[in-house]
């Protein structure tokens, strides 16, 4: 990319010489006459270096390069002072302005040229370096995020693995010592939930695991009523027997475009935890509005007791878990659906009124 200077006097001479030199060698050559005219010219042009006279009519280099400095978008431009003044307490009045160098008149067109470009390639390391800390810094936010959701993860897992398998070794050591075939059936049914539990979160992270490996993902037109059927028939169906959950679904729903198995997902937790901490018998209702926006916005009604604003603000938030007198919840399971739905390119939600239920939705790109 071609260096852009502006050069600032107004001597002709100087100009002239500045200029023909200067383009020869490659550079592009923006001219200003006066103070104000430099000013406006900077701004608008934001030249990679300026060579600019002391001594000119209106205001002088100084005030020039003070107002330079004090506007954002020109201040990090380098400013090499042009001078007849050989006085010491002018030169450290322009380097106290931020002037990175002095050239001394009458004026040598090789001495410009070795100035010029060592400042440009100075001004360059510089940019470069002040990316690269940007980055690092960006790199290490990200990894103390990470840093924290994995210890955060780790408390969620362990919680929430240690309860069923704490069940498991109490049921299995009652069928050892137990004689009554009677109570066979029901330690046999207990061990058979908590181990489902325990396969729950082990696929839970599965796919935690394969959301943030997957770079890229086909989408494609998806039946979301076959999807919700999926879920109902083969993952759910024992815990609405068991709770007698009532489903209302629409009659038609609007079509995205998505990752099929990922939406399933989404769909089993929102609908898993609408049974679990809904009303008694919980009773769900299901529909899709399309926006404004092209996204088709997916929802769940639940009649459950409702949530307080702090409580929907942790929902979401990576690992959290809310505790209630009755139930625990919405801690692994939530924190997937968030990442989930913004891998694939929407946006996750609640609407909670207390003692009017929840509504928890999620956005998906409507096919075009």
């Amino acid at each position: 990319m071609q260096d852009k200077l502006l050069i600032v006097d107004d001597i002709p001479a100087n100009i002239s010489l500045l200029l023909d030199f200067l383009t020869d060698v490659g550079f592009k050559v923006l001219v200003a006459k006066d103070g104000e005219a430099a000013i406006k010219k900077a701004e608008y042009a934001r030249p990679s270096l300026i060579l600019l006279d002391v001594m000119m009519p209106g205001i002088d280099g100084f005030e020039v390069c003070k107002r330079l400095k004090s506007m954002q978008t020109t201040q990090n431009i380098p400013i090499i002072f042009m001078t007849a003044l050989s006085d010491t307490v002018d030169k450290v009045k322009g380097f106290s302005l931020g002037a990175v160098d002095y050239i001394t008149k009458p004026l040598q067109a090789e001495e410009v040229l070795a100035r010029v470009s060592a400042h440009l390639n100075l001004r360059k390391l510089q940019e470069q370096l002040e990316n690269e800390i940007k980055i690092r810094e960006t790199y290490a936010a990200e990894l103390e995020e990470r840093n924290l959701e994995l210890k955060s993860f780790a408390h969620t897992v362990a919680h929430d693995l240690r309860g069923p398998l704490t069940g498991i070794m109490a049921l299995s050591d009652r069928l050892l010592t137990n004689t009554e075939s009677t109570q066979l059936v029901k330690y046999l049914q207990l061990i058979s939930d908590s181990g489902q539990k325990m396969l729950e979160i082990i696929n839970a992270l599965l796919l935690l695991a394969g959301v943030s490996q997957q770079n890229t993902i086909r989408t494609q037109a998806i039946d979301m009523k076959d999807i919700i059927n999926q879920v109902l028939e083969k993952r759910l169906d024992y815990l609405l027997k068991e709770l007698q959950g009532e489903i209302i679904l629409p009659d038609n729903w609007p079509t995205a475009t998505s990752y099929a198995p990922w939406v399933e997902e989404i769909w089993a937790n929102y609908l898993s935890n609408g049974l679990k901490y809904g009303g008694r018998p919980p009773k769900l209702e299901l529909g899709a509005n399309i926006q404004d926006d092209k996204m088709i916005r997916f929802w769940v009604h639940d009649n459950g007791a409702g949530l307080s604003e702090p409580a929907q603000a942790k929902l979401f938030t990576p690992f959290t878990r809310l505790h209630d007198d009755d139930v625990e919840g919405y801690g692994l399971g939530l924190s997937i659906v968030r990442q989930v739905v913004e891998k694939l390119g929407g946006e996750v939600g609640i609407e909670s009124i207390e003692g009017k239920g929840s509504t928890f939705y999620f956005t998906l790109p409507i096919l075009e």
